[in-house]
């Protein structure tokens, strides 16, 4: 016999991860600006990091939903993999020229963002928070 849960987290729970998400992007974008001695920061300006925190929270919710739906034990692998793959652009900003702070800065937004995502599902999802 087939157990089906939930995938989808209550619309409350959503949107406070996402506002948390937002909330500590922010912060870490303006402590990492403040650290850079860098001429120029890539990624750490609100017009830039806002929109893709609200964007990846989407896409990751959405990935996680389907993960869960037809995959159900799947996500404690897929998730930490999609997390590492998600910092390869930041480092290769460090050819381009952006400097450790900052790239830091976005991997770490990286991980915030992930992390708000699977919080969200915790307690609809088994297992993706173990």
């Amino acid at each position: 016999m087939r157990t089906i849960h939930h995938t989808r987290p209550p619309a409350p729970r959503i949107i406070l991860a996402l506002i948390a998400a937002l909330t500590v992007n922010m912060v870490i974008a303006l402590v990492a600006r403040s650290l850079d001695e860098g001429p120029a920061t890539v990624g750490l300006d609100p017009t830039e990091y806002l929109p893709a925190t609200v964007v990846g929270f989407l896409v990751g919710s959405l990935g996680l939903s389907l993960l869960a739906r037809f995959a159900p034990r799947a996500p404690r692998v897929v998730v930490p993999v999609v997390l590492v793959l998600s910092w390869i652009p930041d480092l290769l900003l460090l050819n381009d020229g952006a400097t450790a702070v900052n790239v830091t800065g976005l991997m770490i937004m990286h991980l915030v963002v992930g992390g708000a995502v699977v919080g969200a599902f915790a307690r609809t999802i088994p297992d993706v928070a173990r």
